[in-house]
């Protein structure tokens, strides 16, 4: 009996130790998907649009301008009620890759899902774990837009993802590498690159959703900026950039030939800057292979001092050169070459030499917000010269770096200044 019972015990014994080893096992496992997903929602950058200054992340609430009046995003965060806890795997797969909500609305295209729809089910599932069980619910309830009938109605979007939404996870493409396969998985899906950087259509569909159209990446206007080129362009584009400037560039915000600015910032800060350096070679290798697209056609950029030396030497004589010995060489300098990574380039800056000056107009007027890599805000973010310039004298100072250093871009009129200062104005007051 003694016996039977001591075998008893040690059986009770030994089915506990492998249910906690079980146990113990799917926590590891859960622990490891949970942060598989944060990684990927880094990747996605999803904290950029569903979170508010100063707001929880993942709550939403950020108003984001469309032609035809505000939205704004929404709380992602797991709560039943006001957000997405009531969803199943299913549900989210449907609204992250076909813009359909769990009851069947119809998001709006704001929402980068025909990115997402190249999305992998196994990241799919990655994501769903982590936002139900990575992410704290706060309950708070989504804002209404402020479309106006009959233009909210969003049933004529079944039609625009009959047209524009192209079904179907990114299949690796044949005679590629897997750093090139993954590189471009990571641009046309997750980081969804396009929805910014691509030109946009009458029907506000991206023109080109990867390398096979003729303007995918070659730059388009955002908010009031311009989402630079990022084809093989010598000029405006990446043609002069390394594998190595750009995964420099993603990690940091800044490198030997330019800084990030604009909404660009908030992806450096939100999600790049977490990017393994194996995924930034990557994105890096892809973006190298894309052929020149979307420049001006001018001659490839090489510096020269000369002719701006003599307008620095006599600034009387140009409006410009006066006020950039006056409130920009300090930064710089007088060969434009600044002091990168800390203090941007002019001379040969893409950002510089692109045909479309609103960046350039917008950080002169509104400065930049900070880029904090690591906790560690940068040290000399640009200041902003609204208060302190008129529209001509940035028309005057922008046209002459331009035209300086063999830099050879189009001049910058008072009026282009005006228009970006009344609409930036009026959007911070909004």
């Amino acid at each position: 009996m003694r016996t039977a019972l001591k075998a008893f015990v040690r059986g009770c014994e030994l089915a506990l130790l492998m249910v906690s080893m079980v146990s113990s096992r799917a926590f590891a496992d859960d622990a490891a998907l949970i942060q598989r997903g944060e990684y990927l929602a880094k990747v996605g950058d999803c904290v950029a649009c569903h979170l508010t200054q100063n707001g929880k992340p993942f709550v939403g609430g950020l108003k984001m301008m469309t032609p035809m009046g505000a939205i704004y995003s929404t709380n992602i965060t797991p709560d039943p009620d006001t957000g997405i806890g009531r969803y199943t795997e299913a549900d989210f797969a449907r609204a992250l890759r076909e813009g359909v909500a769990r009851d069947g609305h119809n998001l709006y295209p704001a929402m980068p899902y025909p990115s997402y729809a190249k999305v992998s089910d196994t990241d799919v599932h990655a994501l769903y774990t982590y936002f139900m069980k990575g992410v704290v619910p706060v309950k708070q309830a989504n804002r209404e837009s402020d479309i106006k009938w009959p233009l909210n109605m969003r049933w004529p979007l079944m039609f625009w993802n009959m047209v524009f939404l192209h079904k179907g996870a990114y299949e690796d493409k044949a005679g590629k590498d897997v750093a090139w396969n993954r590189g471009a998985y990571l641009v046309q899906g997750l980081g969804h690159c396009g929805s910014c950087h691509t030109p946009r259509g009458v029907g506000f569909q991206e023109k080109a959703l990867d390398e096979s159209g003729s303007v995918y990446l070659t730059g388009a206007p955002v908010d009031n900026w311009f989402a630079s080129n990022l084809t093989g362009d010598h000029n405006a584009g990446l043609g002069r950039w390394s594998e190595a400037d750009i995964a420099q560039f993603l990690k940091t915000g800044a490198n030997l030939r330019a800084a990030a600015f604009g909404s660009m910032t908030s992806v450096i800060n939100h999600s790049s800057q977490a990017m393994s350096d194996a995924d930034l070679a990557a994105i890096a290798r892809y973006l190298k292979s894309l052929p020149a697209a979307g420049g001006s056609g001018g001659p490839d950029y090489a510096y020269d001092a000369k002719a701006t030396k003599v307008s620095l030497g006599r600034p009387a004589n140009d409006a410009g050169a006066r006020v950039y010995t006056a409130f920009c060489m300090h930064c710089h300098g007088p060969d434009g070459r600044g002091f990168p990574p800390l203090l941007a380039p002019l001379a040969g800056n893409p950002n510089v030499l692109a045909a479309q000056p609103l960046s350039l107009i917008n950080v002169t007027l509104n400065g930049t917000d900070d880029i904090v890599i690591g906790g560690v805000p940068a040290p000399y973010p640009m200041p902003k010269f609204a208060d302190v310039l008129d529209d001509e004298q940035i028309a005057n100072v922008l046209t002459f770096i331009r035209g300086g250093w063999n830099n050879g871009a189009p001049p910058v009129s008072p009026r282009e200044v005006e228009k970006i200062r009344q609409q930036t104005a009026k959007g911070s007051a909004q």
